[in-house]
């Protein structure tokens, strides 16, 4: 059955296969039939908790099963989720619970013991439903009334809830850092999920017999994609929590005889630390990189090392989750490009008038096709300047605001960015995200935060400020950051400044502070 829905992989491989691993997790390994089960136990709970088709569920875990369950969950119940990363900040998850309006909140009796749930019960009305995962999870529900995952699974009918969704249905919104500061959410339907999901999997060539591994947050798109992609397939997915311990990841993969990996520049400059010809990777069928571009050098070193596994760069952007990819047999002839379009999909490079541009000349890149988010959650003005009239009537293309050029065979070079947004470790940040932080600590009086190159993280966050004279020190402002900033979005470098540089205007000049 061709998939309509983004679920209907997984339902349609749950009958098909119902017994092979489908996700290997926290020591644990589940079944397709488990899966599916599980998920259909939870939308129940859902439904009956109060969530309706269109509704909104926030998921605030790490890497874990319930993660997973509840993204397919969610689907299954008719609404649409929401992941958010897992270290995310009580006032910024309070921010998105409120802006995407959840109807419910799966998260862990970790963020249950902080006290935290009776707040979040009180700024957020409309939640419907709290669902508690975790090892005390019933002792917490217990003492709050709220919905254990474990009891629900043990409660809860595994019928398939009866729910008419279409696939011009609301899928999932994900969250992704603006210029102003604060974070929106682009909305992804079940029709352009399903599109890219197949599209990215065919040039993959992706089977049943594929063992994916993945270390990548289901917070990112990039991450999101590997359980919907896997499930739709019918492989079998492993997925870590971490990669704190890169060693560990390296004999995990062996272990697991994993065929493919995705990746961001930070981990594949980190497993070239290592000596790879010491793990038998002889399984790796193909690696691929996105969120930002690897350099030239490290993906011709990765092809050097591992000379039988297929190496695929790719670009996209949330806002149409991929775009681009370069086919494994030009990645020694051009290892600084990410290719062209994804099958089914338009890519041109437009000058400043609108013009289309040819050949070594540089532009923005314009995304045509199917993968083209709906646009941004409550924000009109935004979507309506990164979402523009196509060449078809009624139809909108994505005007990715990255800088491209194209050589004489069609095959596009990523330049740069149009704003000063920040690619670290695979994440996109905001700077004013950043500078807001830093502006509420008392003694700053100035802020102005950039990306600097950085051969590991691809770029570093580089914080300049001007304080009073309240004598505060780099400690102090380090220490302020990693209270209230996820780990990726603290900066790397702090300089103390008397005065930052500024245009006639009275602008901050951020050019000059890299």
């Amino acid at each position: 059955m061709t998939p309509l829905l983004a679920q209907d992989g997984l339902q349609s491989n749950a009958l098909k296969s119902p017994d092979k691993t489908a996700l290997v997790c926290c020591g644990r390994r589940l079944s397709y039939a488990a899966v599916d089960e599980m998920a259909d136990r939870l939308a129940n709970a859902l439904i009956g908790g109060g969530v309706q088709r269109g509704d909104r569920v926030a998921i605030y875990l790490p890497n874990c099963v319930e993660a997973v369950i509840g993204i397919f969950a969610a689907l299954k119940s008719g609404a649409a989720f929401v992941v958010i990363n897992h270290s995310t900040k009580s006032d910024k998850l309070s921010y998105i619970l409120e802006d995407c309006q959840a109807a419910a909140l799966i998260t862990s009796s970790h963020v249950a013991a902080q006290g935290a749930l009776p707040e979040i019960r009180r700024r957020h009305e409309r939640l419907q439903a709290v669902i508690v995962t975790g090892p005390s999870a019933d002792e917490v529900c217990a003492n709050t009334g709220e919905l254990s995952f474990d009891a629900i699974q043990e409660r809860f009918p595994a019928e398939r809830p009866k729910v008419a969704s279409i696939d011009l249905d609301l899928a999932c919104l994900v969250y992704t850092s603006g210029s102003s500061g604060e974070p929106k959410a682009v909305m992804c339907d079940h029709s352009s999920m399903v599109f890219v999901t197949g599209s990215v999997t065919s040039y993959l060539e992706n089977t049943p017999a594929d063992i994916i591994f993945s270390v990548l947050p289901l917070s990112s798109g990039y991450g999101l994609y590997q359980p919907l992609m896997t499930f739709t397939f019918g492989g079998t997915l492993v997925l870590e929590s971490t990669f704190a311990y890169p060693a560990a990841t390296l004999t995990k993969m062996v272990e697991e005889r994993a065929t493919g990996f995705p990746g961001v520049p930070t981990i594949f400059a980190t497993f070239l630390q290592f000596d790879l010809a010491r793990f038998d990777l002889s399984s790796l069928r193909y690696l691929t990189n996105a969120a930002a571009a690897l350099a030239p050098n490290h993906v011709l070193e990765l092809q050097r090392r591992l000379p039988s596994t297929k190496f695929f760069s790719m670009y996209g952007l949330t806002e149409t989750k991929r775009a681009l990819y370069l086919s494994p047999d030009q990645a020694a002839v051009r290892p600084g490009s990410v290719g062209h379009a994804i099958p089914g999909t338009e890519v041109w490079i437009e000058g400043e008038d609108g013009e289309r541009l040819g050949p070594n000349q540089t532009g923005e890149l314009v995304v045509r096709g199917r993968h083209v988010m709906r646009g941004y959650w409550r924000a009109p003005e935004a979507t309506a300047k990164r979402f523009r009239p196509g060449p078809a009537p009624g139809e909108r293309i994505c005007y990715t605001g990255d800088l491209f050029r194209m050589d004489e065979d069609g095959y596009m070079y990523f330049v740069g960015r149009k704003d000063d947004m920040v690619i670290t470790r695979g994440e996109k940040v905001a700077p004013k995200e950043v500078e807001n932080v830093l502006y509420s600590l008392d003694g700053i009086l100035e802020a102005a935060v950039v990306g600097v190159p950085d051969p590991i993280l691809g770029q570093a966050i580089k914080a300049v400020v001007v304080a009073d004279g309240s004598r505060l020190t780099k400690a102090d402002v380090l220490a302020y950051c990693r209270t209230h900033l996820e780990d990726f979005m603290r900066p790397k470098y702090l300089e103390f400044r008397s005065e930052l540089p500024k245009t006639s205007s009275g602008k901050i000049l951020k050019r000059a502070l890299i």
